[in-house]
């Protein structure tokens, strides 16, 4: 559990990790994966969610959670937080903020951006680069695990609460990854 932060427990207790790998072949199987991510996202009318995309630089983690905010209703252009750091979308009564946190140095820089102002229901945070932010950082929901392999990428999909496994169990119903599924657990 990070500082400052309440994890959140299942039935009392934490939940058990759970995950899934895909292999990720190009930027449309990447993107169908953010797109299914949209999809299968169990809401988070009873708190806020976290989603941490990490990787490589150039993995893919951008490109995922652009998809994602599209499948969730954002229209127009997407910018990627690299340089604002901090991208937010009002989606209905949704709010998605997408978080770059590469450039940051520590806690004390990602506290500066006012993060704990979104941690409220109905919001999704979409953080890259979450390991630069130490205990700063919400933990996550669901986390994804972008990397290089085989002229392609690797995605690892691993769920830390009870949100982010129901997150995943519904994931897991969607067909259109069935092609990329590769490893369940």
């Amino acid at each position: 559990m990070r500082k400052g932060y309440s994890s959140r427990r299942y039935n009392g207790q934490m939940p058990m990790e759970q995950g899934m790998e895909l292999a990720l072949v190009d930027a449309a199987a990447t993107e169908a994966l953010g797109a299914s991510l949209a999809q299968a996202f169990p809401g988070a009318d009873r708190g806020f969610a976290v989603l941490y995309l990490e990787g490589e630089l150039g993995a893919g983690k951008t490109t995922c959670a652009r998809s994602l905010l599209r499948g969730l209703g954002a229209v127009g252009l997407i910018r990627s937080p690299t340089f604002t750091l901090v991208e937010d979308y009002r989606l209905g009564t949704l709010t998605c903020v997408h978080v770059d946190l590469y450039r940051l140095q520590g806690p004390v820089e990602v506290d500066e951006l006012g993060l704990r102002d979104y941690l409220t229901p109905n919001c999704l945070l979409l953080i890259e680069w979450p390991e630069r932010g130490g205990e700063a950082v919400p933990a996550a929901d669901l986390e994804l695990s972008l990397r290089y392999a085989n002229g392609g990428r690797r995605g690892r999909l691993k769920a830390h609460t009870a949100l982010g496994i129901e997150w995943l169990d519904d994931l897991r119903l969607d067909n259109k990854l069935a092609s990329y599924v590769f490893n369940l657990t």
